[in-house]
């Protein structure tokens, strides 16, 4: 058996692991004949994942096919798991997160997730309680909704024309917004293939300034659409590495999805310029007051430090040491964030499970790589990596 064949068995299996989930199959673009509605028993699927992770192992690569062998190995490994838990297999959260997506969120001290709201305690104005007061604060900052269209077409104009300075895209690429309710999630990108993407907007709740550059810098250029028209045109048309043709969700592939688009934002925004862009751009088209600006900005610095709060909630609810009032309070305290976002955010753990590290795990681990391979403080370099990286996807454990 020829490792094309291994991908090619490997494409099947997985989108008949979909067939038991509507979620696990986030994108497709290969064969439409190997796509099918038939639900095959899971113990089937697991029979063959077993049979497909033992040709994996047993397959005697060449030095250029090593790589491609060890993505394919802990894909189909996570793969097993992911059938494991729709048999009913339960692991703790540490556990489930190693399994489905190579990585382990750190174990945090809440005395130093304390240290970070008492900062931001004595910068956000008012008396009273720090939630209160930080979302009467965040009020200032909200995009109207009738001016939301206009301030993230700007933000995507402008994260789409950077990223096309240092990646080259075919001329065909493009996208369509959509704005859509009743979601779990803040912001979603479709893929549909041929580099064409749909981007879905939530507005179930409002929409903060930052959240513009964050979410089309994310979702569009240079994150996931980005990322899957590369693998699309350098792995699946040039190479015809068919796995690249599917992306599962709930595997190791999202650690680098969401990691590279969250650590994109940075790349091309860092703060002076992204700063300067959003008072002189967005502040004006949102009709919002930007002198409050750098209190506004340094108030961000301190609550992505709280970032990982939200993988120690998610693991204590999910393992059963709290309840979800409990949850729903302890992202209230270190999340900032109201009764009504926070449960919002607990359905998308309950959802979503362990899938929760890839944000800020994901992004520490790809920055952490970019910067490890990079020229010192050489922005170009820095791009020269991530590049590379969008176009040959490494796993957690394949950046160590």
């Amino acid at each position: 058996m020829t490792l094309n064949q291994i991908a090619q068995t490997y494409v099947k299996l997985v989108l008949a692991i979909g067939n038991h989930h509507e979620h696990y199959i986030d994108a497709y673009y290969g064969p439409k004949e190997w796509k099918s509605d038939k639900k095959e028993p899971l113990e089937s699927l697991l029979e063959q994942v077993q049979a497909l992770i033992l040709d994996i192992q047993e397959y005697k690569t060449t030095q250029d096919e090593q790589t491609r062998k060890d993505f394919l190995l802990i894909h189909a490994k996570s793969a097993k798991t992911f059938i494991d838990q729709l048999r009913g297999v339960v692991l703790s959260f540490d556990d489930e997160s190693l399994a489905l997506y190579d990585a382990k969120s750190p174990t945090l001290d809440e005395k130093v997730l304390d240290s970070y709201l008492n900062d931001l305690d004595k910068i956000i104005p008012g008396k009273g309680e720090l939630n209160v007061r930080m979302n009467e604060f965040s009020k200032k900052f909200i995009i109207p909704t009738d001016k939301l269209d206009a301030v993230f077409e700007a933000a995507i104009t402008e994260s789409r024309r950077r990223t096309k300075k240092y990646i080259d895209l075919d001329k065909d690429e493009n996208f369509t917004i959509e704005y859509v309710k009743d979601k779990v999630w803040s912001g979603y990108n479709w893929y549909k293939g041929k580099n064409y993407s749909v981007i879905q907007l939530n507005t179930d709740f409002p929409m903060q300034i930052d959240r513009a550059i964050d979410l089309a810098s994310h979702e569009g250029y240079p994150g996931h659409h980005v990322f899957n028209s590369l693998m699309e045109k350098h792995l699946v048309d040039e190479k015809g590495w068919i796995e690249y043709s599917v992306y599962t969700l709930y595997s190791p592939l999202s650690l680098l999805a969401e990691g590279s688009a969250n650590y994109g934002i940075e790349l091309t925004f860092n703060k002076t310029n992204r700063m300067k862009f959003e008072k002189e751009v967005l502040f004006p088209l949102a009709g919002l007051d930007s002198n409050n600006a750098q209190l506004y900005y340094d108030v961000q610095d301190l609550l992505k430090k709280l970032s990982y709060a939200g993988n120690m909630v998610a693991q204590q609810y999910l393992d059963g040491h709290i309840n979800k009032d409990k949850a729903i309070g302890l992202l209230m305290k270190y999340s900032l964030t109201n009764k009504e976002k926070s449960t919002q955010r607990v359905a998308f753990i309950e959802a979503n499970r362990s899938y929760v590290i890839n944000y800020n795990l994901g992004e520490d681990i790809v920055k952490e790589y970019v910067l490890k391979n990079a020229r010192q403080d050489n922005e170009d370099s820095k791009w020269e990596v991530f590049y590379e990286l969008l176009k040959n996807p490494k796993t957690a454990s394949m950046m160590q």
